[in-house]
């Protein structure tokens, strides 16, 4: 990753902001957090932090993957915050066009998932040390080769989404770890965070940030 990384200077999309939080809408390609070394200390968290100085990490998105990502502005926000995806009190809405047609139009995909080590950071389904994973998704129209799947992920695995479309046979188009042929053969992976549902930190009302399905 570290010799191919190019990020997009997209300028810096804020879908919400007040005085405890901070949304914006991440372009595909862009690291969450610095990597490990110079040439990958380019990522979302310090363009955040450049315009506000006081943004903390709450969540990560996968650098291939686009959309909705809170941050917190103030320590009571990020312990609060924090505690909502731990105790999987949020609700996340990926959209995400895959190879193929499902034969169902809705299921839930629950495999247990885990590091491949030999080959991380790539992950795989272990039914004796994975960790539980559920994913409930929903196709919303098809091409006859291709899928546009309405995902919500129950636990926040990583490469969760991914490993389970895979699963049932239907990659995530663009993936470079796990579509292979065809599949793989388009200019981005084909997943995007469009909704985040959470209760604010100040008073615990229920909000909704979306952003548009760049795909």
């Amino acid at each position: 990753m570290s010799t191919d990384y190019a990020p997009p200077q997209d300028p810096l999309v804020v879908l919400h902001e007040d005085a405890e939080v901070l949304l914006v809408d991440k372009p595909a390609g862009l690291l969450s957090v610095p990597g490990k070394g110079p040439q990958l200390a380019d990522c979302l968290l310090s363009r955040v932090q450049a315009v506000f100085p006081d943004a903390l990490l709450v969540h990560r998105l996968d650098r291939d993957t686009s959309g909705v990502m809170i941050f917190a502005l103030t320590p009571h926000a990020q312990r609060h915050l924090g505690l909502q995806f731990e105790k999987r009190m949020t609700r996340k809405t990926y959209v995400a066009q895959v190879w193929g047609v499902p034969q169902a139009k809705t299921g839930t995909v629950d495999l247990p998932l885990i590091v491949d080590w030999p080959n991380r950071p790539r992950q795989m389904v272990c039914h004796e040390t994975g960790k539980p994973a559920q994913t409930d998704w929903r196709v919303l129209r098809d091409d006859g080769v291709t899928a546009r799947v309405l995902l919500h992920p129950k636990t926040g695995r990583s490469h969760q989404l991914r490993v389970h479309m895979l699963s049932l046979g239907h990659p995530i188009l663009g993936d470079p770890f796990y579509a292979t042929g065809p599949a793989r053969a388009f200019p981005r992976l084909m997943l995007h965070s469009q909704e985040l549902r959470f209760k604010h930190p100040q008073g615990g009302r229920s909000m909704k940030v979306r952003t548009a399905l760049p795909f």
